[in-house]
């Protein structure tokens, strides 16, 4: 039986976005091990038969003794479990479990990774100064002929080609990953009755880069016109992220009433079944971002930025709207116009279902997962691992 490991940096990760990927490596006969930092979704893991083990891990930390012990627990753990393969989720997990199979002599290894991150987006002089040493783990970490990338967007495929990180014929392009559509369905008679607020929704990490203070902002217009409108948030602050917006803001902008802010919902497909529009404002590089396609499959109307990710969830007036970036008055306007046409909010909600299911759901993307997973898995047998 062949043995694959997954490394993230969440256990949170794992079951929401990888448990039904795990789950159909088990019923083709793999043997998987899920690897994470300790956290309450672990339990609900082995609860559904899968072996999860914790791994310390800090991963925001950047103390070079830290970082090398943790190298060293994973090529530990790797040895121990010997697997013919590792997918890594994240840039770090991709850089530490790449380099800790090469130390392992695991023969395979896949790296998907969410866009190149703060170091290579921004031009400030911290992340500059970065840039050379990342680049430089990055390399390593994503070199060997029998290793893969995959990527989320075309924007990120052709960001990785430009800083010359990995080679073109090495990196896949698998968009999220994928989203329940037999579990996320459309709600019958969506349209709002007579008298009643609309209910839009943002749900995201509650950081300033997901366009949240726009969506505050459009809010206030909407109300400044007399819609009747409700904007809810879901969603919980991040403290420990520079980018994170504070608990203080949110709950002033609750008091003047722009905003209603649920926290964390455990349920997101109950809460799609009680609203009516969909918007997430980023203006942060997205993979794919998982609200819209699970959005999409519930056969909501969409708005959202012209932004990597974004954009390939979202054709302008196809399947939803697109606005620019920062702009909470073009994100005022949209919601508008979905509001004054039922017509095209429905028109719009049916086709992004009909796009969810032909792109984004997950059934697509784990046979494309496992594609890359044979195919490597083929290539390494027999080979030696020095080489891989």
């Amino acid at each position: 039986m062949q043995k694959i490991v997954f490394f993230a940096n969440t256990d949170w990760y794992l079951f929401n976005f990888r448990r039904s990927l795990a789950l159909a490596l088990r019923a083709a006969g793999y043997d998987v091990l899920l690897v994470s930092p300790a956290g309450e979704y672990g339990p609900r893991l082995r609860a559904l038969g899968l072996r999860w083990q914790p791994l310390e891990m800090d991963r925001r930390s950047v103390n070079p003794l830290r970082e090398t012990a943790l190298l060293l627990r994973v090529a530990r753990l790797l040895r121990r479990e010997r697997p013919d393969l590792v997918h890594n989720f994240t840039i770090k997990c991709a850089v530490y479990g790449s380099l800790a199979a090469r130390l392992a002599r695991i023969p395979a290894r896949v790296n998907a990774v969410d866009g190149l991150g703060y170091v290579f987006a921004s031009d400030d002089r911290k992340a500059r100064l970065l840039r050379p040493a990342v680049r430089a783990l990055l390399y390593s970490a994503l070199h060997g002929r029998n290793t893969r990338l995959i990527l989320q967007n075309p924007d990120d495929r052709a960001a990785f080609r430009n800083f010359k990180l990995v080679s073109p014929d090495r990196v896949h392009l698998i968009p999220g990953a994928g989203v329940d559509c037999t579990r996320f369905t459309p709600r019958a008679g969506r349209q709002a009755a007579a008298g009643q607020p609309v209910r839009i929704l943002l749900a995201a990490r509650l950081l300033w880069e997901k366009g949240i203070a726009e969506y505050a902002q459009a809010a206030r217009v909407l109300r400044a016109q007399g819609r009747n409108v409700r904007c809810l948030l879901a969603g919980t602050p991040d403290p420990g992220n520079p980018a994170a917006v504070p608990e203080a803001t949110l709950r002033a902008w609750v008091a003047e009433g722009s905003l209603e802010w649920l926290g964390h919902v455990a349920d997101m497909r109950e809460l799609y079944a009680t609203v009516d529009i969909v918007v997430l404002p980023s203006y942060y590089r997205e993979g794919i971002p998982t609200s819209l396609t699970e959005a999409a499959a519930c056969g909501l109307p969409l708005v959202t930025t012209d932004m990597p990710g974004c954009r390939e969830v979202v054709t302008d007036g196809e399947d939803g709207l697109l606005v620019p970036p920062r702009d909470a008055d073009a994100l005022a306007r949209a919601i508008a116009q979905l509001l004054d046409s039922p017509a095209l909010a429905h028109r719009l909600g049916h086709a992004a279902r009909a796009k969810a299911l032909a792109v984004f759901d997950e059934r697509i993307i784990i046979r494309r997962t496992l594609e890359v997973y044979r195919t490597l898995l083929a290539r390494s047998h027999g080979l030696d691992t020095v080489a891989a």
